[in-house]
This record gives C-alpha cells, structure tokens and sequence, in this order.
C-alpha cells in the first residue's frame, strides 16, 4: 500500500467507493465481504498498531480473505485511509445547538474533534490535505462545524477561514499531546521521573544568572503544570486564546450572544 495520505487516490473512483456507487468491474476474486468490513478491520488496527500496522495483508487477515482480495475493493492504502477518515467523521454526534451562543458552539466543535484524535491518535499523523476525500462523513461534519458560526455576521470566507483555524489549533495540540505520551511510552518514564534522574547535570547547566526568565519561568510553570508540558493546560489557554481571536473577528458584526 502507498504513503500514510489521503487524496491521493484517482479521484473518479476514490469518490464512487465514499458514496457506494457501482465502479466498473475489476478482474481477479470474487468477492466475499463488504467494503465496510474491510473499512472497520482497517480502523481496529490502526487504533491497535498505528497506521504503520495497516497492511493489506493485516487487513485480509482481519477479515479473513487472500491479501489480493483487497485490490479488488479499495485500489490501494490512500483510497483506503479516505474510507477510514470518513466512516469515523460520519460517527461523530452532531447534537442541534442552533439556540446556544457561537462560542459554546465553537467549544463543542472543538472538543468534539479533540475527543475524535484522542481516541484515533494515528489521525493526527494523516498527512494535511488539500484536496480532501468529500464523502458524506466529511460533508456532513463540514456542514455541522459550518453552522456553529451561525448568526456570527461573518462572510462565507471567513467562516471558512475560521474553522480551519479552529481544528489547526486542535490538530496541532492532540498532535503534542501524543508525542508527549509517546515520549512516556519510549523512555518507561513519567516527566516527574525523568526530572528527577537529571536534575544533578541539570542544577548545573541551567544556571540563573546566565539564564534569568527561562529558569525562574521554566520552574514556575513546571510546578504548575507537573511537568514542562502540561495537555490540560495548555488545552484551556489554547482553546481561550483562539476563541478570543475569533471573538475579536466577529466583535461588532454579531447581533446576538
């Protein structure tokens, strides 16, 4: 199978697998099982072993068919990571908060797609993509995140503009939460240990005078935080900041909340 991206498959046909239309008979095996089998085989072990694990041969085992099989319903790993992000965004609750005021709506979003990488952190490793798989999981979360800017005042463009914003901010913090985690995971120890094991070589080379802010903020914000990052923290600034900058884009143009 290809690279670890989606969008990369031949376009025509990656779109009739997304919306279940009928493509043009393929030759080889006969088929035995539905895509959505291959699909959620795929997805248990990439959520198990990480993308790196997502074979076509660990798929065809999982579901219990030859390894050649598979070609004949996904034509290879890209086309087969678009089914996989779709099948998850069209999982997603999209619960009708039209009547709450945009910024509990915009938190939602944002905690929503926070919750999604939390539980799948290989989705975080998926390469950006600029020409995105639109199925119907992806239109109908584009189509929901879109009406949390509901009543904002804001053009089509800036909304737009807006929750691309939002989610790179999430993207970008659930990515530093699991390196920290991996981090753990390779080194068999927590922050509060590795610390510990360095701070002799560490109370020498970090020395006050010559590093005044980045030892007295440094100590500060390790105190606060456990550690020298903390995902807690940092979610509730970051999340406070972005709303405030989106605040500051929709101050004046909103008329209600």
């Amino acid at each position: 199978m290809d690279a670890d991206r989606t969008g990369a498959g031949e376009p025509s046909r990656t779109l009739a697998l997304l919306w279940g239309e009928p493509s043009a008979p393929r030759k080889g095996p006969a088929r035995s099982v539905a895509v959505g089998r291959l699909v959620d085989a795929a997805l248990a072990i990439a959520d198990e072993q990480g993308l790196a694990g997502v074979t076509v041969r660990a798929v065809a085992e999982r579901v219990g068919i030859a390894p050649m099989s598979v070609y004949t319903y996904v034509p290879g790993k890209p086309e087969l990571l678009d089914l996989m992000v779709d099948a998850l965004y069209a999982g997603m609750a999209r619960p009708d908060s039209e009547e709450r005021p945009w910024r509990e709506r915009v938190t939602e979003i944002a905690q929503a797609n926070r919750e999604l990488l939390t539980r799948h952190p290989w989705l975080t490793e998926v390469a950006a993509l600029s020409r995105p798989p639109l199925g119907p999981g992806v239109m109908a979360k584009y189509e929901h995140e879109l009406a949390a800017f509901d009543g904002t005042g804001l053009s089509d463009v800036d909304v737009d503009a807006s929750l691309t914003y939002l989610l790179g901010f999430v993207q970008a913090h659930c990515r530093s939460a699991h390196d920290a985690a991996r981090a753990v995971t390779d080194t068999a120890m927590s922050d509060e240990q590795w610390w510990s094991a360095n701070q002799p070589i560490l109370v020498r080379a970090l020395d006050p005078a010559a590093f005044p802010r980045a030892v007295r903020i440094g100590a500060a914000a390790g105190e606060a935080q456990g550690g020298a990052w903390g995902a807690s923290q940092a979610w509730a600034f970051g999340l406070a900041r972005t709303l405030d900058a989106l605040a500051a884009l929709i101050e004046g143009r909103e008329p209600h909340a």
